[in-house]
Formats: structure tokens, sequence, C-alpha cells
């Protein structure tokens, strides 16, 4: 009976947490997520840049000389 109890526990535990993550963004606080620093920039560019030519194996990407495997 105390195994069953513990177990039951847990899982109230679990099904709360998991509850807990489900969070909505209400209007009034977007602007927290429009925040300058959550922004791309010129380095976030430049990584999807080189990741699209490394793994465009078919044409070599943009220009640039590419197998696929990422290694550029």
């Amino acid at each position: 009976m105390n195994r069953q109890r513990q177990c039951l526990l847990i899982l109230i535990a679990l099904g709360g947490a998991a509850l807990g993550g489900c969070a909505t963004v209400e209007p009034w606080e977007r602007d927290l997520h429009a925040r300058e620093d959550m922004r791309p920039n010129e380095h976030d560019a430049a990584i999807d840049d080189h990741i699209y030519f490394s793994k465009e194996a078919s044409s070599g990407g943009r220009g640039f000389a590419g197998g696929g495997c990422g290694c550029n």
C-alpha cells in the first residue's frame, strides 16, 4: 500500500509540473519577448548561412563547395 501511495504522489507531482509549463503569452506581455537582445543579429545570419551552404550537397549551396557533411 505504501508503494502505491508513493507512485501516486510521484505521478501527481509530475502532472503538476507538466501543467505548470503550459503558459500562454498575453498581448501585454509580448513586449518582453521583443527585447533588443532577443532579435537575430549578424552572427545568427552568418551561422544560418554556414549551415545552409554546408548542408546543401546537391548544388554546393550559395556558390561554395560542400559535400553535405558540414565540414566546410
